[in-house]
């Protein structure tokens, strides 16, 4: 749900899973389209995690990465419901990024200028009883990740963020200067590299 560009479908589709990608931004589904061309179990679909266009009791796992905050919660759980087979479970993932090197400083003071530019719903204002109401009783797991990009992979991250500009919007251009400029500075062996508290929250919507 909100698969965006396709980074959490594509570590499924690795596993031969079938993936069906639901995605109501245009822009990101075409990319995710274009990314994952290579894998025959993708399917991209102009959806919602309100209204999924998903058949009723076909799906097994419902995973989503870094958007449940976008979500209209009481809406997409009774649109959960209807699409999960019995037994199926839910999947809520966060990668909170820490801001503990210089590198990591510096993207977050870019990040913070776009999301006051461009309005940002903040995984962080969710709370436990948030979490609580739509999942009911749920596990929770918490690892340390971490992530190395070169130039082309940290460009892609961050278009990939709901609140980067798009091609062809005023400071579309501007930002990539900035972005190519924080990458130069701190770049070491050609990658940068990201420090996350990686978030699970799991449930079956009882």
């Amino acid at each position: 749900m909100g698969s965006g560009t396709g980074i959490l479908s594509e570590m499924f589709l690795k596993n031969e899973n079938m993936v069906f990608g639901i995605e109501p931004n245009e822009d990101m589904r075409k990319m995710a389209e274009a990314n994952l061309l290579m894998y025959p179990n993708f399917r991209s679909i102009n959806g919602s995690a309100e209204s999924t266009t998903l058949a009723k009791d076909s799906v097994d796992f419902i995973t989503a990465a870094q958007s449940f905050h976008w979500f209209d919660a009481p809406l997409a759980k009774v649109e959960f419901r209807r699409i999960l087979r019995n037994g199926g479970w839910v999947i809520l993932i966060w990668n909170t990024r820490k801001t503990s090197t210089p590198f990591l400083h510096a993207y977050d003071q870019m990040v913070r200028e776009a999301s006051k530019e461009k309005r940002r719903v903040r995984h962080e204002d969710l709370d436990d009883t948030a979490l609580s109401n739509f999942l009911g009783d749920h596990r929770v797991v918490k690892l340390p990740n971490f992530q190395e990009l070169g130039y082309e992979g940290l460009v892609g991250r961050f278009l990939s963020s709901s609140y980067a500009p798009l091609p062809g919007e005023p400071r579309y251009e501007q930002k990539l200067a900035k972005l190519t400029k924080i990458f130069n500075r701190y770049q070491a062996n050609g990658a940068v590299r990201f420090e996350y508290e990686t978030e699970v929250y799991s449930g079956q919507l009882f």
